[in-house]
């Protein structure tokens, strides 16, 4: 008696490119070996002669007859997703002699370059977890690949495509009499992202062995033009299963190359958070900028010492000088006035203590701490020790280096909330053309237009002057002789940028150390402070954020600085390229 079968084909993955077009995910042909157990007279028979033709270890055999056992007969396996030409073209030669052999030419998943691994994210074969948490997998085909991380997995819906299939007609014998219908399936979704391809070479190059992170930022419409994690993976080593020997390297690895350092890195933003504990203590009216402070290397509170990083201290010093020299015991006294609620609630208004981009599962949110924070978390009270901690970003603080990005790309907009994005939208943003016309207009009632444009802006200041003042200080602790990041200035006024260095302690300095004078590099790896760094640019007419960490890199000035001017050129050498592209596709839209 005849009957009917269905035989699903895989759509194909939509492909993902950059900023520019270039392709940073996309497909291609592979050769694959199904069975349909149904068509196959002897099952024993068939496995002894497919191990010799393909040298299939006894393992992958017994998998496949256990796998076959647990599903309907006439439901087909893939027992090689990924045949060489040799090996497709021997299948072929002794088809005749195979039956319920089925040689498929499919696409797969080809990620043509490292660098952008953990942002993009990687493909692999659906798991039974997959198919728990993701409905729409229900009705897929054998063999189809999902997204794990990154966009890969955030995009996994549209980007999958929809499934085709072949209904054909068979005999009693499971041999196929005739077609009935095909149905080729659709594509997945194409997606474009803010990514620049080019900038993420050039800096996964710089950050060659290093654990390192780099994230640059557009500070009006929030493109994320770049985010490196770095060590780096082969995302193509997941496409068809991993090599156990490379999964065991990754894992055993203690720079983590599987971690997304960009997103889910958590560091105490050290002294980087010194700019926002400025900000909110002028925003909240609890300190005068002009006020000095006489630094004598070290300040106490209830008999405990808080030291500053100068031994000897830094003298008298007044808010923009502390910004700029990165004092700590000015930052105590400010922090000690300020207390850690009002800092608390300045640092998350700038993106600090959440999550920043939709849909990245690896992504992780940090902690701002305050004292209703510890009660519920912790269980104990607040102590006033711990508000000087945070007042230089140790203690219970943790951010991400995109955090630390946007948090910068707020400060240099002129304190605007923007939303960043990794996937290019048509929405206009005016946010520059507001400020433009604010600067060279300030009395002037706004155009309909742009009114209408900047609807729903978001200042996230009381008083803009309050911003200035940051961002001036931020410019003397680059550009300025004595500032932290004065021997990584760069000169020529295109590529000025104002940054803040920082280092995080990852543990605690002991009395003998400090009277010895131990430097960074004479401490074990681990033990080494992560170094920091963040910026934006070009310092008069901003357009680019960058935060840079290094783990255990020591000091922000000697390792994170360096990278970030190196970067920072980069990005701003191409940013006419980038608006030249951009006014060719919006001519086009």
């Amino acid at each position: 008696k005849n009957r009917f079968r269905e035989w699903k084909l895989a759509p194909e993955r939509g492909i993902i490119r950059d900023y520019f077009n270039k392709e940073i995910a996309s497909n291609e042909k592979v050769y694959q070996l199904h069975i349909t157990p149904e068509n196959s007279p002897n099952l024993e028979t068939l496995f002894f002669r497919l191990k010799n033709i393909l040298n299939l270890s006894n393992k992958r055999i017994f998998y496949l007859k256990r796998k076959i056992a647990k599903q309907k007969p006439w439901e087909p396996i893939i027992v090689s997703d990924n045949l060489s030409w040799s090996e497709f073209s021997r299948i072929n030669l002794f088809l005749h002699e195979l039956p319920g052999v089925e040689p498929i030419v499919s696409v797969a998943r080809l990620y043509p370059d490292q660098s952008s691994a953990h942002l993009v994210g990687y493909v692999s074969q659906v798991s039974q977890k997959d198919l728990q948490k993701k409905q729409y997998l229900k009705d897929m085909s054998v063999g189809i690949a999902v997204g794990k991380t990154g966009l890969e997995n955030r995009l996994d819906r549209d980007i999958i495509g929809k499934v085709g299939f072949q209904r054909y007609e068979v005999n009693a014998f499971g041999k196929r009499i005739k077609q009935i219908q095909v149905d080729p399936g659709k594509a997945g979704s194409n997606y474009r992202t803010t990514i620049d391809i080019e900038v993420q070479k050039f800096t996964s190059e710089i950050l060659k062995d290093k654990a390192a992170s780099v994230c640059v930022m557009d500070i009006y419409n929030g493109d994320i033009i770049s985010m490196v994690s770095s060590p780096s993976y082969n995302p193509n080593s997941f496409v068809h299963g991993i090599d156990k020997k490379y999964w065991n390297e990754l894992i055993s690895n203690e720079k983590k190359p599987l971690t997304n350092k960009a997103i889910a890195g958590l560091y105490p933003p050290g002294s980087t958070i010194k700019t926002i504990v400025a900000l909110s203590a002028l925003e909240n009216d609890v300190w005068n900028p002009k006020k000095y402070i006489n630094c004598n290397g070290l300040t106490e509170l209830y008999g405990e010492k808080f030291h500053c990083w100068k031994k000897k201290g830094h003298g008298p010093m007044n808010m923009r000088s502390a910004i700029q020299r990165s004092c700590d015991v000015y930052f105590y006294e400010v922090a000690r006035l300020l207390g850690v609620d009002r800092l608390s609630e300045t640092a998350k208004k700038f993106g600090l203590g959440k999550k920043v981009l939709d849909g990245f599962i690896e992504e992780r949110s940090g902690v701002v701490p305050n004292t209703a924070w510890k009660r519920k978390f912790i269980g104990k009270n607040w102590y006033l020790g711990e508000t000087l901690h945070s007042g230089i970003g140790q203690g219970y603080f943790q951010s991400t280096p995109l955090q630390l990005c946007l948090m910068t790309a707020q400060l240099a907009n002129g304190g605007f909330e923007i939303k960043p994005r990794v996937l290019v939208n048509n929405k206009k943003n005016r946010l520059k053309d507001y400020i433009d016309f604010k600067n060279k207009n300030p009395n002037d009632p706004l155009p309909i237009d742009m009114l209408v444009a900047n609807f729903d802006l978001k200042p996230l200041f009381r008083n803009q002057e309050n911003i200035n003042f940051v961002k001036d200080a931020m410019f003397a602790a680059t550009n300025e002789p004595g500032g932290t990041s004065y021997r990584s200035r760069l000169n020529d006024k295109n590529f000025m940028f104002a940054g803040k260095t920082g280092s995080s302690q990852v543990k605690r300095f002991t009395e003998l150390q400090r009277e010895l004078e131990v430097k960074q590099d004479d401490i074990i790896y681990k033990d080494r402070d992560h170094a920091l760094f963040i910026a934006f640019a070009p310092f008069s007419d901003p357009k680019y954020a960058i935060s840079v960490v290094v783990e255990h890199g020591g000091s922000g000035s000697s390792s994170a600085a360096p990278i970030a001017k190196k970067v920072i050129k980069k990005v701003l050498e191409r940013d006419k390229i980038r608006e030249k592209f951009n006014n060719l596709t919006s001519e086009e839209i």
